[in-house]
This record gives C-alpha cells, sequence and structure tokens, in this order.
C-alpha cells in the first residue's frame, strides 16, 4: 500500500500533470499506445528482437498512465474505460502477430505454433474475466494477466538479442500460463456464482 502511495505521489502525479499540460488526453494517450505497440509489432517481425521489446515496454508505460491522466484530469468515461480495454488486447494481439511473422519468415514452425498458443491463450483470459464480469462477477485472478505477460514478452525479446531461445521459452510458458490463468478464473468464477445463488 505504500509503495503503491510512493508511486502515485512520485510518478503517477508528475507525469500525469505533464501530460495534462501539454494537452494530451486519455484517449490519445491510449491510442498512441496501440501505435508505439505497432512499432514494435514490425521491429519483431523485421528480426530486430531486442529493439521490438524495449519498444513493446514502452508501450506498455502509455497504458500505465492512460487511466491515471483520466482519473487526475476528470476525464474517466465509460467509453474511454471500454477503448482503453479494447486497445489493450490490440496491442497485444499486434506484437505477437509480429513475433508469428518473425518466425513464419524464419520457416520455424514450432515457433509460428507458440506464438499463436501465446495469442490464443492471452485472448482466452481476457474473454474470461469479460464474460464474468457480463454474468455479474468479479474475476481478475490467475498467475499470467497482462501486464505479466507484456514484461515477459519483452524481457524475453530483449534478451533473444543473446539467445534465440529465450524467445521460444518465454511464448511457451505464456500459453501453458495462460490456460492455467484460464482455468483459475473459471473455477473462481463457478465459486463466485454459486455464492451468489
Amino acid at each position: 500500500m505504500a509503495a503503491r502511495r510512493l508511486m502515485a505521489a512520485y510518478v503517477e502525479a508528475p507525469v500525469t500533470g505533464f501530460l495534462s499540460r501539454v494537452g494530451l488526453t486519455p484517449n490519445a494517450l491510449t491510442l498512441a499506445g496501440l501505435v508505439v505497440a505497432a512499432a514494435s509489432a514490425y521491429l519483431a517481425a523485421s528480426g530486430l528482437l531486442a529493439a521490438a521489446g524495449l519498444t513493446l515496454l514502452a508501450s506498455g508505460v502509455f497504458d500505465l498512465f492512460d487511466g491515471a491522466l483520466a482519473r487526475a484530469t476528470g476525464r474517466a468515461t465509460g467509453f474511454g474505460a471500454l477503448l482503453d480495454s479494447v486497445v489493450d488486447r490490440l496491442s497485444e494481439g499486434v506484437a505477437l502477430l509480429g513475433v508469428l511473422i518473425y518466425y513464419a519468415e524464419a520457416a520455424s514452425t514450432p515457433g509460428v505454433v507458440l506464438a499463436y498458443l501465446a495469442l490464443a491463450g492471452s485472448v482466452m483470459v481476457s474473454y474470461t474475466r469479460a464474460r464474468a464480469e457480463a454474468l455479474g462477477i468479479d474475476c481478475d485472478d490467475g498467475l499470467m494477466t497482462r501486464p505479466e505477460r507484456v514484461v515477459v514478452l519483452s524481457a524475453a525479446l530483449v534478451a533473444a538479442h543473446w539467445w534465440t531461445g529465450a524467445l521460444g521459452a518465454a511464448l511457451g510458458a505464456i500459453a501453458f500460463l495462460t490456460i492455467l490463468t484460464m482455468a483459475q478464473r473459471m473455477i473462481a468464477a463457478r465459486g463466485r456464482l454459486r455464492d451468489r445463488g
């Protein structure tokens, strides 16, 4: 809790203050994050893996501050929340598409399959939460949520500059842990729906 307060006071407040002064809106920040994620995908597809990883990490920074900017400026809206959720999924999908193209260009069938499984698992984690929330229950349980996936994929892309197996290992871990996370959410949702009667 103390760490969260320090983060808000010394990072979020100054950054959101600056963004507000330069006239950036929360929705513009959200869309800028998508553009940066697309740049990461292009770099990955081109084989510039370390640059792709650093760029993907930068796109996560936009996601970190768009909600904070919305709250700080009183611009938090239902549509902004929807746009943020949709763009988060698009950004992740586009980044993994770049990785899939990289493996396709290298004629690596295992790499293509792992990239696809990581993408499918990520989609199912998000879908399970969305469907549970549509039923009126909170369901953000699990090990491999979006922030963890972005950090793992970014780190693996950078590490792949020195160890080519890092990316495949990370995609395998993401694929496995997203399926596990989906199962965790299904079990949690089932329990909460039972408790609700």
